[in-house]
């Protein structure tokens, strides 16, 4: 007689639908723990404190495109890490103008909301060298 054709209705009737449910959940499971963090943040205060820049790092992502020019997109995020008087440090994603304004070693107020960056005031320093 053959082969059983029946397999191909256990692959639309159970694999298909296992897939789905598990690229469903992955989607959900990601879009709730921004909504978590979010949510955490809005509950945050408005935290003001002394700090200084102890780090900055960028991470840089490439892009092919899809068509006949072989062309390529390249984004770059800038990221400065804090460290306060009690030797907390916390990383924060700023733009590039922050991040080209600022070198390590800066020291100024930092102002955060859970893991929302506000912005550095940087306070002038002056050196007695001569």
């Amino acid at each position: 007689m053959g082969p059983d054709p029946s397999w191909m209705f256990d692959l639309t009737g159970t694999v298909i639908p296992i897939f789905l449910a598990v690229v469903i959940g992955i989607i959900a499971l990601s879009a709730s723990r921004g909504l978590l963090q979010w949510s955490r943040n809005n509950k945050s205060p408005i935290m003001t404190i002394p700090a200084r820049i102890v780090s900055k790092r960028t991470e840089v992502r490439q892009q092919q495109l899809q068509d006949d020019s072989n062309n390529s997109r390249t984004s770059t995020t800038y990221y400065l890490t804090y460290e306060s008087d009690l030797g907390v440090r916390m990383e924060f994603k700023v733009d590039g103008n922050e991040y080209g304004m600022s070198a390590e070693g800066d020291r100024g107020i930092l102002t955060y909301q859970g893991t929302r960056y506000h912005g550095f005031q940087r306070q002038p320093h002056y050196s007695t060298a001569e």
